[in-house]
């Protein structure tokens, strides 16, 4: 398929540049038939059925965007997109010019870095100086890092909003935003219905905002990020399937987690890197249902939509969705979607 097979027109002011005023107060696309259909989060419970699994990505954002200059005064912005060890990391920076290895780089009093090695996909390897853990540095220089399509700098309330309420492990540099509806009552409605909840862990990394610069899809090398599907979330979900029950992914990092553990044909216990890019034609292994945020247009995120709902359902779904005045991306609303049945794509 092709890149432009996966576009549609979206209005700018369509995507969220806030969360709503209350946590979970969310419009939800509904398609689970031929027919998209309106709804709101508090619909979720009537969607899942006692014996269902929700599966969650537990990490945690953390404050990785960094403001400073580099040793010679130039300004720089630094981006740490994986943490490596306590003292090092590796991180996109921009600066006017591209700082060489052994260029410092200082974030205030006390708060420097050093640039160790630049790689051949353009991150930087930096550590800090002195022996500061890095994470003393984002905690006390570090803000959090709003996606690109938000234009305006991050304030208190992303603190709390642009995490999930059941975020644990640190290490993501972008939210993995369908979760951010839940609530702690939602999810005890849930659990008090019979609905079981499981866990995964995927870093998300800047990289899922890179566009698709290649026509033929195939051709895209997608971003690698690190994750781990322990072993009780394999034997939870053995025992929801063995029972009759379903596996609902919420956000597309759960399902990139749970694909990539049971890629050897079944689900089994995963620690380590994934590069798994998912498009129509894809067979899932593991999940029965999607809760997601919607994407951008020629988004990776839009092509794995694609691969569950159908590609020609997906884009009419968007259309719609556009039409009704949905908020879009990681503020906005939400969808609920069920594989599409008898579609030729």
């Amino acid at each position: 398929m092709k890149l432009d097979d996966f576009h549609y027109e979206l209005p700018p002011e369509l995507i969220a540049q806030f969360p709503p005023a209350t946590r979970g107060a969310s419009r939800l696309l509904i398609l689970d038939d031929a027919e998209a259909r309106d709804g709101s989060f508090e619909d979720l419970p009537g969607l899942l059925r006692p014996g269902d699994c929700l599966v969650f990505n537990d990490t945690r954002v953390i404050p990785a965007r960094l403001h400073g200059h580099k040793d010679s005064g130039g300004r720089i912005e630094m981006l740490i997109e994986r943490v490596l060890d306590t003292t090092r990391a590796l991180a996109h920076i921009r600066a006017s010019k591209a700082p060489k290895p052994g260029t410092g780089l200082t974030f205030g009093t006390g708060l420097d870095c050093r640039v160790t090695a630049k790689h051949d996909d353009g991150l930087y390897e930096v550590e800090s100086v002195g022996g500061l853990p890095l994470a003393e540095l984002m905690l006390r220089a570090g803000h959090l890092p709003l996606p690109p399509y938000i234009t305006r700098a991050d304030e208190g309330l992303d603190q709390e909003r642009y995490q999930t309420v059941y975020a644990r492990k640190p290490g993501a540099v972008a939210a993995p935003t369908a979760g951010l509806h839940f609530t702690e009552p939602m999810l005890e409605r849930l659990r008090e219905q019979g609905v079981h909840v499981a866990f995964v862990t995927l870093h998300v990394g800047a990289g899922t905002f890179q566009p698709v610069r290649t026509d033929d899809i195939a051709a895209h090398r997608m971003h690698s990020e690190w994750l781990e599907v322990p072993v009780d979330t394999c034997a939870l979900i053995a025992r929801v399937r063995a029972a009759g029950g379903r596996i609902v992914a919420v956000g597309t990092t759960a399902v990139r987690a749970l694909e990539t553990a049971a890629a050897g044909g079944e689900l089994a216990p995963y620690r380590g890197d994934t590069r798994l890019f998912i498009t129509p034609g894809y067979r899932f292994r593991v999940i029965d249902a999607l809760l997601t945020n919607f994407h951008l247009p020629g988004s990776t995120l839009l092509m794995l939509v694609a691969a569950l709902a159908g590609h020609a359902r997906t884009l009419a779904a968007y259309r719609h969705a556009v039409a009704a005045r949905y908020r879009f991306f990681s503020y906005g609303d939400a969808m609920f979607i069920l594989p599409a049945q008898g579609e030729g794509d």
